[in-house]
């Protein structure tokens, strides 16, 4: 069996990146040919400018229930992920708040090299578990805090096997000790309810390419009262939390993305969450022997699969996907050449071909019911072709 029309791409890879929007894609050209002043400037031009920035910070703080005064651009998940935790503990370090970070060792690399550095430059960095299912127990959390914790990070949703912690919870434990939260949001953000009004988070960082906006941009919600020592400088731009002259474009085509957003998200996951339980139901029809699923199914998000074959190599099973027009991945995206598993899947307790063997299959807004059975089929097809190759 063949893809039907040979020159479609049928993408299941939304969690590394999804298409830009053709709406976000008008606003971005717009902006760069008719609002393309600088938005520091004080005459018209720059004015026109200062609207639509003003204009996207706002419809970026309504989706989070923030003021939009606590809203911080950067260039994507990765910087705002950096100002949160090194910022935070280097304001905290010279404060004398403390010198301790609490994370996991389930977090993406932005927030696990960072806490990388943080350990170089001399602060103290406790990583907990997460049990088989891909959570972190409270009870852990609680346990590691100490005199000395100025901030824990841990994850929204994870990135490799969509699983959604209890950050309310865990915001919850730590406001009661004064200690400063952060969560990385950029897989949920645009997807299920963030809500920084009623949940206890002082930090959360969020990117606009995981939402169908243009690369390069995204940004850090900052309670107020937050002492961050910025890690970039120069003229005061952003509050001089993150200073450079404003990504117009991006910024303008990410507010378009959280607005489309907004209006979907009620809806929108529980449809991809049925078309991904077909996908599993179908592939597990085709599948002659033995599936695991890598993280609870219950508390996940509806767009993402992520599954081992145990006895193939899950990179061979990728190349011959894509030779079939399907673009799937192994893990996150950020870790693209890596010949080693995930450590995702290792702190699942998976072994090492185990971790290897796996796919991620996350879902988007193109995707429709013939591809789904029809990635199904090929899954199935390679699988079992590769399984008889091995043995």
């Amino acid at each position: 069996m063949k893809n039907k029309d040979s020159k479609k791409l049928i993408y299941m890879d939304h969690s590394a990146t999804t298409p830009v929007d053709p709406r976000v894609a008008e606003i971005v050209s717009r902006t760069m040919l008719e609002q393309w002043g600088n938005p520091s400037s004080r005459y018209a031009k720059g004015n026109e400018a200062k609207l639509v920035l003003d204009g996207a910070r706002q419809q970026v703080a309504g989706l989070l229930g923030a003021d939009p005064g606590a809203i911080f651009f950067t260039s994507g998940g990765t910087e705002a992920d950096n100002m949160a935790v090194i910022g935070t503990m280097m304001a905290a370090k010279k404060s004398g708040k403390g010198n301790h970070l609490i994370t996991s060792d389930f977090e993406h690399s932005a927030i696990s090299k960072s806490a990388q550095f943080l350990e170089e430059q001399g602060f103290r960095v406790t990583k907990l578990p997460v049990n088989p299912e891909g959570f972190v127990e409270p009870d852990r959390l609680i346990e590691a805090i100490r005199d000395d914790t100025a901030l824990v990070n841990l994850m929204h949703v994870n990135n490799e096997i969509g699983t959604i912690q209890p950050i309310s919870e865990f915001g919850a434990i730590c406001r009661e000790r004064g200690i400063l939260f952060h969560t990385d949001a950029v897989q949920s953000f645009g997807k299920i309810p963030l809500d920084v009004s009623t949940m206890p988070l002082d930090l959360v960082s969020v990117s606009s390419h995981k939402i169908y906006g243009p690369k390069g941009i995204g940004a850090l919600y900052i309670r107020e009262g937050i002492e961050i020592e910025p890690r970039v400088y120069g003229g005061g731009q952003e509050d001089k939390v993150r200073t450079g002259t404003e990504n117009m474009p991006g910024i303008a085509g990410f507010g378009e993305a959280v607005r489309i957003c907004n209006e979907l998200i009620s809806t929108e996951q529980i449809e991809l969450a049925e078309l991904r339980n077909l996908l599993l139901e179908s592939i597990t029809e085709s599948v002659k022997d033995d599936i695991l699923i890598n993280g609870s199914m219950e508390s996940r998000l509806g767009a993402n699969l992520n599954l081992s074959f145990p006895g193939i190599e899950g990179e061979s099973l990728l190349l011959s996907l894509d030779i079939d027009g399907i673009a799937a991945s192994s893990g996150s995206a950020c870790s693209s050449g890596s010949t080693e598993p995930s450590p995702v899947l290792l702190a699942l307790g998976l072994d090492k071909e185990t971790a290897q063997s796996s796919i991620r299959l996350t879902l988007g807004r193109s995707n429709t019911r013939e591809d789904i059975l029809f990635v199904a089929e090929r899954i199935g097809y390679h699988v079992n072709r590769l399984r008889e190759f091995a043995f």
